[in-house]
């Protein structure tokens, strides 16, 4: 049975990682696989590979075909320049631990390389956001200075139009103060004349007052009169009933 390492996708649309698996060459990208032995992310920078270093090896020795991606991943991690040093190993060429020593290195240097590109990348990132910062810092002083200037020139203006009102209010105040001088003392006329008024308003209501006082006594004495006149009156008017009286018993003697 021909054996593959190939990718299988994972993941959701525009975000994708793989498993790096070794499967029958004839089942489908995504289906049934023999052994997983490790992942690709290529959305990080540099794309994050996470690979069983061993089981790579024992597979490519026993003559699984990678696919030219996972061919350029077991070239990035080292497992091809293996096989390539245990080929020389073979043929005589050096001894095994000459080939781990040189293997070693070879891992030390990459490891190097990818930490250097690592801080490269951090390095350029960081450089342009403080770029995108500075710059942008420069167009907020440059919006403030405009936004100072035109406050400037506004105040200006306003002082401008300002200076001509003071003058005609400087101008105005001692015509008004000369205006103001006689109106007080109409004021101060004005009480005295009122008072006067008024004492003479009040001496006028009380003649009156007075004079009706002095004819009420005699209006009194003289509804008195007449009630006396009565009162005497009334003893004449209750004596001709008596006479009345007497006149009948004088006519019957006489009858």
């Amino acid at each position: 049975m021909p054996a593959k390492m190939r990718l299988a996708r994972h993941g959701r649309k525009r975000y994708a990682y793989y498993h790096i698996v070794v499967a029958d060459s004839r089942a489908p990208r995504d289906g049934r696989y023999i052994e997983r032995i490790g992942t690709y992310n290529p959305n990080t920078n540099p794309a994050t590979i996470d690979l069983d270093f061993d089981k790579a090896y024992d597979w490519l020795v026993k003559g699984a075909q990678p696919t030219d991606t996972v061919k350029a991943i077991l070239s990035y991690k080292g497992v091809l320049y293996k096989k390539h040093l245990m080929g020389g190993v073979k043929k005589g060429a050096f001894s095994e631990e000459e080939a781990e020593r040189k293997l070693e290195k070879w891992l030390t240097e990459k490891e190097a390389q990818i930490q250097a590109k690592r801080e490269r990348l951090a390095g350029e990132e960081s450089a342009a956001v403080k770029k995108q910062l500075d710059a942008e810092t420069k167009l907020r002083e440059a919006k403030e200075a405009a936004i100072a200037a035109r406050n400037a020139e506004l105040a200006a203006e306003a002082k401008a139009a300002a200076a001509p009102a003071e003058e005609e209010v400087a101008e105005e105040a001692p015509a008004e103060e000369v205006a103001e001088t006689p109106v007080a003392e109409e004021k101060t006329e004005a009480p005295v004349e009122e008072k006067a008024a008024e004492a003479a308003k009040e001496v006028a209501e009380e003649a009156p007052v007075a004079e009706e006082k002095a004819e009420t006594p005699a209006a009194e004495k003289a509804a008195e009169e007449p009630v006396a006149e009565k009162d005497e009156e009334a003893p004449a008017a209750e004596e001709k009933p008596a006479e009345s009286e007497e006149a009948p018993k004088e006519k019957g003697a006489k009858l």
